[in-house]
């Protein structure tokens, strides 16, 4: 047993945050999942824009569908994309069925130009979800208010959903009641919970890339309680993380969900640990796996964070531990009267607009291939 496959073993799912055509036509993902205990994939704009553009992987592809009279840029993409997502679904059948749709799912994002838009988001992710056509795929939506009224909506039609961009434990709970509204909705039009998915991803190295610029500028201006801020320091997202799990517990203990589990052998939608390779060069490169491993959770893990807990990463149930470390924390923030709710709602409308970002640059780098074909 390597070091992934204990933490399979702990209780908790890594799923592999990157797509490539080579990764799956190549027998790449089978290998992780038979080697390594990879039991889902995520991909997002950025992830796709890395590549497309920055590879030969697609030209065939994209030539063939230029022949063909496929023209609009977001059009090749998506046929592209796809294909990618299909091919991974197929990859992860076997997980899927062998833990009888507990996982081995692949996700695909609505454009992040919808991420205010519910109606816009929801025709999307019907017309995803069709034209996929897998039964473990999720489709990706952000925790805006807009995304949390779209992921209502698309449970109650019974569409798996990995809900985006969640840095605040406020914003959680919002989430997860609005799971459990649609799954309400969804057995009351007599469809089956337990067919149904959803994930609640926790975006956790950004809080920690942001609290601790805030902290460090403090710091730096020779503020008061400077040793009080010092103990902050690369603290705020994994607490963050254990407080939120707690939610978890709580909500999924609650007289209304114990009802739906029993009566509809409903699922709860896990939480996700995503952005959970370390910004900082001064952390632990495998960090944010080793400190959030925890029963039934996912962590979404980039390949060299991936391949860094392979080789020297701590497989342990850390998740619940040092809790009171982690309410302290929230209490020294609030003493302090640092910015957390101000930074974290910044973290949703920056990383709503990097995704915006990355898809421009996707876009082009297809429609420059697109170009070069032509000629």
């Amino acid at each position: 047993m390597n070091r992934l496959q204990a933490v399979h073993a702990l209780g908790q799912s890594l799923w592999l945050d990157y797509i490539r055509r080579d990764l799956l036509s190549g027998g790449g993902l089978r290998r992780m999942i038979e080697e390594d205990a990879i039991s889902g994939l995520t991909s997002n704009p950025a992830i796709f824009e890395k590549a497309i553009g920055g590879s030969s992987e697609y030209d065939e592809a994209l030539r063939a569908l230029v022949r063909a009279g496929v023209e609009d840029p977001a059009e090749l993409f998506e046929q592209i994309a796809i294909e990618d997502i299909r091919l991974a679904a197929d990859e992860l059948r076997k997980v899927y069925d062998r833990t009888r749709a507990a996982d081995g799912y692949v996700s695909l994002e609505v454009s992040p130009r919808l991420a205010h838009d519910t109606d816009g988001t929801v025709a999307q992710a019907r017309r995803l979800w069709q034209a996929v056509g897998r039964a473990n795929l999720m489709i990706k939506v952000p925790g805006t208010p807009a995304g949390v009224d779209a992921l209502r909506t698309l449970i109650a039609e019974g569409i798996n959903v990995n809900v985006t961009l969640l840095f605040s434990r406020e914003a959680y709970r919002d989430v997860a009641l609005a799971y459990i509204d649609g799954l309400e909705q969804w057995t009351q039009r007599g469809g089956d919970a337990a067919s149904v998915a959803s994930v609640a991803s926790f975006f956790v190295s950004r809080i920690d890339a942001a609290m601790d610029a805030e902290l460090m500028r403090r710091i730096a201006d020779g503020a008061v309680h400077t040793e009080r801020l010092q103990t902050l320091v690369g603290k705020v997202a994994i607490a963050n993380a254990r407080l939120a799990y707690q939610d978890y517990k709580s909500l999924y203990g609650e007289p209304r969900w114990q009802q739906l589990a029993q009566q509809h052998r409903a699922r709860p939608q896990r939480l996700l640990w995503a952005s959970t390779g370390t910004k900082n060069p001064a952390y632990r490169d495998t960090l944010y796996v080793e400190e959030l491993i925890g029963v039934d959770t996912v962590n979404t893990v980039p390949p060299a964070t991936l391949d860094a807990f392979r080789d020297h990463g701590e497989a342990r149930s850390r998740l619940e531990y040092a809790l009171g470390e982690a309410r302290q924390v929230f209490d020294e923030i609030g003493a302090l009267q640092l910015p957390f709710t101000e930074i974290v709602e910044r973290l949703v409308v920056d990383g709503v607009q990097q995704f915006v970002d990355a898809d421009d640059k996707l876009l082009a780098a297809v429609a420059k291939k697109r170009d070069a074909m032509r000629g």
